[in-house]
């Protein structure tokens, strides 16, 4: 390989999904790019006319940006250059490397270089591999529609985009052998070629449906931050030490294709969960708040211009135990009830006319306290108890359920911070009314 700048490339096709194997093939060659100051682009292979949709071209936009992986130049799209990978065959034809299947005349096909010896694939991943040339078929190059078949069109746009190092999934190996040999019969500079090995579910089977998502859109869903996908996607199949958690410079400066393992890779939910939680407590709360607001207007619960200060006042008090945007929305959802709340039927059972009584009393004390910050109210609810001569668990699960109806909330202390001063009271004066 020459001394030219590292140039990479993801290059789906737009027929479905964009499936976690793919987004993680975008990252290694994203990461290449920038460890190595080159560049990383964008080809949509499209050649497939009767599968490729607009909208999965737009699912490949939309996974990417969602993943913050945006190529470096604008996308080409390999349909559009059907012309030049007919003039490539034209040109081999007139090297004497392609020849003419006369038993159907408008059919070309790529001739071997030689019947004996072998092609080898010096691979960054999977080390030297030798294939035997009497074992590749000759190789039809144009269809009788004159469309380009994938391993010339593969070529021609790789070399013409200029792109230096072929980093994809290990089941495109003997494709490689193919097309190095097309390289070689055309003149061209054959690319480092590096092979990922795939990533299997949980059992080490293939990833599959019933493993659970597989699409990158899954993944946003389900309530992933894309900076916790990038760092554990990286770490699929690649590593830094023991390192488990890096920022994306960190990632950038280590990251190399020869330090990528050739075994597969096993999909963690609880690895992936617990780099989601870092991710969630590490970002920022005006950012949280608009992706919470997001999910609840997907559950058809409004989230009123009033209600988005409360809503960044709850989120530091619930988000350390979120695995995922979803556990911090159902946590917040407490919150954003409207008065008065509609009690569930064991409500009955915790508020006794004892009960009711003693939570009267502490809503007197609380409503006098002085601070309305979680570590005072935390010792107000402590010296009530003690002054009632009772633990907490007496009177803890009925104060819960007059603040948040059975919903999932924080500590009581938290739970009366987030709700403000003049709601929490508002709602004990609710639950505890003769009415009530």
């Amino acid at each position: 390989m020459s001394d030219r700048p590292v140039v990479t490339r993801i290059a789906p096709s737009p027929t479905g999904s964009m499936h976690i194997g793919t987004a993680r093939t975008a990252l290694f060659n994203w990461l290449y790019a920038r460890h190595t100051g080159g560049k990383f682009l964008l080809r949509i292979e499209d050649t497939d006319r009767e599968r490729s949709t607009e909208a999965a071209v737009k699912v490949i936009f939309e996974g990417l940006e969602w993943l913050g992986l945006q190529p470096d130049e604008e996308p080409v799209f390999q349909a559009a250059r059907a012309d030049r990978h007919r003039a490539a065959v034209e040109e081999l034809l007139a090297r004497g490397e392609a020849y003419r299947d006369y038993m159907t005349p408008e059919e070309l096909e790529a001739e071997r270089e030689t019947a004996e010896g072998e092609t080898l694939v010096a691979d960054q991943v999977k080390g030297d591999i030798r294939f035997q040339n009497k074992d590749l078929d000759d190789l039809i190059l144009l269809r009788t529609d004159g469309s380009p078949t994938y391993n010339l069109a593969v070529v021609v746009d790789d070399h013409e985009m200029g792109v230096t190092h072929v980093i994809r999934g290990d089941d495109h190996l003997n494709n490689a052998a193919r097309q190095t040999l097309i390289y070689k019969a055309l003149g061209w500079e054959v690319p480092v070629w590096a092979h990922l090995p795939l990533i299997h579910g949980p059992d080490g089977a293939k990833l599959s449906k019933r493993h659970g998502a597989q699409a990158v859109s899954e993944f946003d869903a389900m309530g992933y931050l894309p900076e916790a996908m990038r760092n554990y996607l990286a770490r699929l199949g690649w590593g830094h030490g023991d390192d488990e958690i890096f920022s994306d410079d960190q990632a950038i400066s280590w990251f190399d294709i020869a330090d990528v393992v050739s075994a597969p890779s096993r999909l963690d939910w609880a690895k992936l969960n617990h780099l989601n939680n870092h991710y969630i407590r590490q970002a920022e709360i005006p950012r949280l708040a608009d992706l919470v607001t997001a999910i609840h207007a997907s559950r058809d619960l409004k989230v009123r211009e009033a209600d988005r200060a409360v809503l960044e006042r709850t989120i530091p008090l619930v988000r350390d135990g979120a695995k995922t945007m979803l556990d911090l929305a159902d946590a917040t959802v407490f919150v954003l009830r409207q008065r008065p709340l509609d009690m569930p039927e064991k409500a009955a059972s915790l508020l006794t006319d004892e009960t009711r009584a003693r939570l009267s009393r502490l809503r007197d004390r609380l409503a006098a306290a002085e601070t309305w910050e979680v570590p005072a109210l935390e010792a107000e609810i402590r010296g009530f108890a003690e002054s009632e001569s009772v633990g907490i668990g007496k009177f803890g699960p009925a104060l819960r359920m007059c603040l948040a109806a059975g919903s999932p909330a924080p500590d009581l202390a938290g739970a009366l911070v987030a709700l403000g001063r003049d709601e929490s009271m508002a709602r004990l004066d609710d639950a505890l009314s003769p009415a009530a």
